[in-house]
């Protein structure tokens, strides 16, 4: 079992959605991919996305002017 982190911070829609499938199909079963990002409509897409993949959302964090989305594949 591996980490992946994705940082996308000051990009926009539709690059951090995108940029957070591309970590799913590259990484394993088990795997935790961590989304560092800014954009406010990606917090909501991001685990919308992740609900309809069927995949584990472990949190959504916001950390001062960031937010952190964890998921496990």
């Amino acid at each position: 079992m591996s980490e992946i982190t994705i940082d996308v911070r000051g990009e926009t829609c539709p690059i951090p959605l995108v940029q957070t499938r591309k970590a799913i199909l590259e990484a394993h079963p088990g795997d935790i991919i961590t989304v560092i990002g800014t954009h406010p409509s990606s917090k909501k897409e991001i685990p919308m996305a992740i609900e309809s993949l069927q995949l584990e959302l472990l949190s959504v964090e916001d950390e001062a002017d960031q937010w952190i989305i964890k998921v496990r594949r």
